[in-house]
């Protein structure tokens, strides 16, 4: 099995050793676990669980757009969220991001995420030339 390693600028760059994600020869993409951070700032987002999961959302989507894949295709995610108790307000805007067919998916609850933040959330697809 063969990989290659996705890199884009348009979501925040690995801050230790491992890539943002990986393309198989099978045609999975496999996203490093993603935290609101703004790309352009390098920055966290402020905000509640919403807003938080949205800039989630729009760095894993930009990983799977550059891995050859889409949201569409994603088939399965792990949202570790630091407070069950914002299940709702994560759930709200990940159903925006899944409308139709959303994938298989495992939430928890953890002690900590990086940086104190709120929500982490990364993703397996299939690219679109399968």
């Amino acid at each position: 099995m063969e990989k290659t390693i996705i890199s884009t600028p348009k979501a925040p760059g690995a801050i230790g050793p491992y890539s943002q994600g990986i393309v198989t020869s099978q045609g999975f993409v496999f996203t490093a676990g993603q935290i609101p951070i703004d790309p352009a700032t390098g920055e966290l987002v402020s905000g509640d669980i919403k807003a938080q999961t949205r800039q989630v959302m729009e760095n894993l989507k930009a990983i799977l757009e550059t891995g050859g894949s889409d949201l569409a295709s994603v088939v399965r995610t792990t949202v570790y969220l630091k407070d069950m108790g914002e299940f709702g307000g994560m759930n709200e805007v990940f159903a925006e991001y899944f409308r139709a067919s959303p994938p298989a998916r495992s939430t928890v609850e953890v002690a900590r995420l990086p940086r104190d933040v709120r929500v982490e959330i990364d993703a397996i697809g299939i690219t679109r030339s399968r």
